[in-house]
């Protein structure tokens, strides 16, 4: 589970040193679509393809779907660092490689909890995924700091990492895990698998393209493909539901949502990845775009401190996970997940109460809770749900507990990009536009610049460029301005001072509609009972898959 998260995540931090070994600059307009798809892509794979994998464990064995997820997931990584390409065909490489390698994972996380809820009787479940719970959560912030650290000595170290534990991970799984859970053979759904991954998949390739600015809009969401795709992709889901009604053998059986457990605690987990999501791009901004470079660190070193500094946020993670899982085990889920989303709430109103320059100690503490209240919620969570649906259906379950989680991921990163990028479009020309021109750099060019869409500016800051900079040069007036004017465009100081108040303008909305998210969360989290339903109708006894 480490494995298959920390891949979700590592390639952020380390995206400059990946295209400057390609031979590509990400930045410039025409190759904005390879940045995206490098940060979006693995996450869209999984959320499309972990609940027919999970189904398939049910049908044919979730050892042996989990055994190959390890396999594809190695061959996969070896393919990312033998890149034989560059430039834009370099990129293309790397990206459909990162697909396959989410097509491993993907084996990996939908039956994992399924597995470990078999092997586990119900007053440990909470403990055991707890802890595989956790650790894929906090596997999502170490890739962070991982991606920054390896991709100083070498980019293709990013994908060598997974190597060791893969083929460890391969051997110990084929030698050691047995298939025990009975199986139960039945037809493949072919049309519920191909409407359930167009469905998903249209719908989160829009909200993806929906980050591009389209035209004069700094945002693409008036792009008719971007509303097409979403309402394409609504319409493949809602047949897809009619289709599962229908079938003998569904991929997924719908009347599972029928239990409040399970639904209840999806949902949760939907809204609380929202809010979750895009925490950590923000805070990558925050940090590598303006505190950062105002305490002396210089752009291109920002990423890798970014994950540094953000550690308090992991370490919430690790501390309240397991504790919350071996505590729900006693006294039930809804207490500890429904806290653990008031108290992210909590934190995410602290953040937004911070001055943009803040004292670290108070930004640490708050993310510190932030990682607390999620590590409450998630163990507590997982363990209800996988605990709700009868013993056969849990393969299917985990996932679509899975895709829960990670289109929460992928909605957040849309929902919270583009209210960030429509707030900066709001209130960044206003800053930038006069900034610029008080340096010597032409009026006409001053304005043309202010008034780009912010995304680029954004993903400078998140990627370690200099934005100015990086701006100034696309526009080629950085070579006509004096060195004196240059050295000052181009400072640690001039860049976080200009986008200070805009971007703290943002900061405000994106952190208001996650405590929302959060709150919403917690009401639907109280929602799920005191007990899972479905685990108490099994008139079946438990099978288990474990190790020898």
């Amino acid at each position: 589970m480490v494995m298959a998260t920390i891949d979700g995540s590592i390639v952020i931090i380390a995206m400059p040193a990946i295209f400057r070994g390609i031979g590509l600059n990400p930045l410039t307009p025409g190759n904005v679509t390879y940045l995206l798809w490098m940060i979006m892509g693995y996450l869209l794979v999984q959320s499309i393809l972990v609940v027919s994998l999970g189904r398939l464990g049910d049908m044919f064995g979730r050892v042996k779907i989990y055994n190959l997820g390890f396999l594809v997931f190695t061959l996969a990584s070896i393919g990312l660092s033998f890149d034989p390409f560059s430039a834009q065909r370099g990129a293309l490489w790397l990206i459909g490689w990162r697909f396959v390698q989410a097509f491993g994972g993907a084996m990996l996380m939908s039956n994992s909890a399924a597995i470990l809820t078999d092997a586990f009787p119900e007053g440990q479940r909470g403990t055991a995924l707890g802890i595989n719970q956790v650790a894929g959560i906090s596997g999502q912030f170490v890739g962070l700091l991982l991606g920054g650290l390896l991709s100083a000595w070498d980019w293709r170290a990013v994908f060598w990492v997974n190597l060791p534990f893969g083929l460890f991970g391969t051997v110990w799984a084929y030698k050691s895990l047995r298939e025990i859970a009975s199986t139960r053979k039945a037809r493949i759904d072919w049309l519920g698998n191909l409407t359930f991954a167009a469905g998903a998949g249209v719908l989160l390739t829009a909200i993806t393209f929906g980050i591009r600015p389209y035209h004069s809009d700094p945002t693409g969401w008036g792009n008719p493909m971007v509303f097409g795709g979403l309402i394409l992709g609504v319409a493949f889901l809602v047949l897809f539901c009619f289709i599962e009604s229908k079938v003998k053998d569904p991929m997924f059986r719908l009347s599972l949502f029928r239990i409040r457990a399970f639904a209840a605690g999806n949902i949760a987990s939907l809204l609380g990845a929202i809010a979750r999501g895009g925490l950590q791009f923000m805070l990558v901004i925050w940090l590598a775009g303006i505190w950062l470079p105002l305490h002396g660190y210089d752009f291109k070193d920002t990423p890798l401190w970014a994950g540094i500094y953000m550690l308090p946020l992991t370490a919430g993670f690790l501390v309240a996970g397991p504790i919350s899982g071996r505590l729900s085990d006693r006294f039930g889920a809804r207490p500890f997940a429904t806290g653990g989303l008031l108290v992210a709430a909590c934190c995410f109103t602290g953040l937004m109460l911070l001055p943009i320059v803040f004292p670290y100690w108070a930004f640490a503490l708050l993310i510190f809770g932030n990682g607390v209240g999620s590590g409450l919620f998630a163990a507590p969570n997982t363990a209800a749900i996988m605990s709700s649906v009868p013993a056969h259906h849990r393969g299917a379950a985990s996932g679509m507990r899975s895709t829960f989680q990670n289109s929460g991921m992928s909605l957040s990163i849309g929902i919270f990009f583009s209210l960030m990028i429509a707030g900066l479009a709001n209130t960044l020309p206003k800053t930038l536009a006069p900034g610029l021109t008080a340096q010597g750099v032409p009026a006409a060019a001053a304005n043309s610049i202010a008034h780009l869409p912010p995304v680029s500016t954004i993903f400078s800051a998140m990627l370690g460029y200099n934005p100015v900079q990086n701006l100034l040069s696309q526009a080629g007036v950085l070579n006509t301005l004096p060195a004196r004017n240059v050295a000052t465009l181009t400072s640690k100081q001039f860049f976080p001072h200009l986008i200070s108040g805009p971007f703290h303008h943002g900061l405000m909305i994106v952190f208001t509609a996650a405590a929302l998210m959060a709150v919403c969360g917690a009401a639907v989290s109280w929602l799920r009972g005191k007990k899972p339903e479905a685990s108490q109708e099994l008139s079946e006894p438990l099978e288990v898959a474990a190790a020898d």
